[in-house]
């Protein structure tokens, strides 16, 4: 099963502007570059190839005697999931034609995503990206009936193409289905947004509709499990109803995310700095840290500020260091020892809101931000925690 991710614009800030080196961490281990693209393979990857061995080994042994067996089979699972990357490629290529940047490429335990920075900016272009993965997989499966057809193969030849041609049609068919996060779910949403002009009413709409399609999953694994588990069959059909346990929480989770990502752009207007700013205390880069901590107290202040004898702010003192300084400390330390030093992009407008403001974050990662009014005083600090507790509970 593959999806392609939701874009990292719109998704709610918390754990993304609060890391001060501004680094995302790795999805799984890297792969190199195809077209440019970074491409990664999630550690559970390799838990999914012994699996698919172990399953078409028994398939295999039919045709090739062991251990050769063995190897034929993980062929299959490294083919497998080449034609998940394959998808996947697809989603990337054609969002990249359109102009969005792709950030990666990572195969997981259920297939594959693709993650891509922006969204499509009109519905037609949110389809045809969603479309090409599907369709490159149906591509797939006709070629290999095509070679079938056409071809006389030795039988182990023959064995692997009728199975990577059922596992093409399987994958495509089933990411056809009309619900997030799967990419007839970005069908939905594309044909939703067309008719409403509305983006918004498509995700909603897409995202219940991924609830009812994980709802369907389990029933269909509760049903194989229940009528055609034998005891000859060597409990396939309670592995169908494990696999389709995983798959079921995995559409129910993300139909769940896009849901609660749509509320979350509900916020993003009524986000504004000059709302969440902390009061902040000034004071010289050599006062001892308990003395400062002291004036904020006294000014009711939830920062500190490093400042010049004139009052023009130098830095920012950062809380996490000063929670994590011992009381006994803190009078032989100097606040300006656990500052961070003031640049362009750690100084915002007091006035700054919604989107501006989620970019700006995004643009310098950090823990705190200054703000200033118009005239260049200080207005107070910014803290990114403050800002994800803005989108918590929703």
């Amino acid at each position: 099963m593959t999806n392609s991710a939701p874009p990292t614009q719109g998704r709610t800030p918390a754990g993304g502007p609060g890391h001060d080196d501004g680094r995302t961490p790795r999805p799984g281990l890297s792969m190199g570059r195809v077209l440019g693209i970074p491409l990664y393979v999630s550690p559970s990857w390799f838990i999914v190839a012994v699996l698919v061995t172990v399953m078409f080994e028994g398939q295999v042994h039919d045709v090739v005697a062991r251990p050769l067996s063995y190897l034929v089979a993980f062929t299959y699972a490294v083919l497998l999931y080449g034609s998940v990357f394959v998808h996947e490629l697809s989603h990337a290529v054609t969002a990249r034609i359109f102009g969005l940047p792709v950030r990666s490429v990572t195969l997981h335990v259920l297939g594959g995503e693709t993650s891509i920075e922006r969204e499509a900016p009109t519905p037609g272009r949110e389809f045809l990206i969603a479309f090409a993965g599907p369709l490159t997989n149906l591509v797939l499966a006709g070629l290999g009936l095509l070679a079938h057809a056409a071809l006389a193969l030795p039988d182990v030849a023959l064995l692997l193409l009728e199975a990577l041609t059922f596992a093409n049609l399987l994958v495509g068919l089933f990411n056809l289905l009309p619900g997030l996060p799967l990419d007839g779910g970005r069908l939905v949403r594309a044909a939703v947004w067309k008719a409403t002009g509305r983006s918004r009413s498509g995700a909603i709409i897409a995202g219940w509709v991924g609830r009812a399609v994980a709802i369907g999953c389990l029933i269909a694994g509760a049903y194989l499990a229940t009528y055609t588990t034998t005891a000859d069959d060597g409990g396939i059909g309670w592995l169908a109803l494990l696999w389709s346990a995983l798959i079921a929480s995995f559409i129910w989770v993300g139909a769940t995310q896009a849901i609660r990502a749509e509320r979350v752009r509900d916020r993003i207007p009524l986000l504004s700095a000059r709302a969440l700013a902390r009061r902040a205390t000034l004071v010289t880069a050599d006062t001892p840290l308990a003395e400062a901590v002291r004036r904020a107290h006294a000014d009711h202040a939830g920062a500190i500020v490093i400042a010049d004898h004139d009052g023009r702010p130098l830095g920012l003192v950062n809380e996490k260091a000063v929670t994590a300084t011992p009381e006994h400390r803190r009078p032989w330390i100097t606040a300006g020892e656990l500052s961070r030093g003031l640049h362009d992009d750690l100084t915002l407008p007091a006035d700054i809101a919604g989107d501006d403001l989620l970019d700006a974050l995004r643009r310098a990662p950090a823990s705190e931000y200054l703000l200033v009014e118009p005239d260049g005083r200080v207005y107070g600090v910014l803290a990114v925690s403050d800002v994800d507790r803005a989108f918590s509970g929703i």
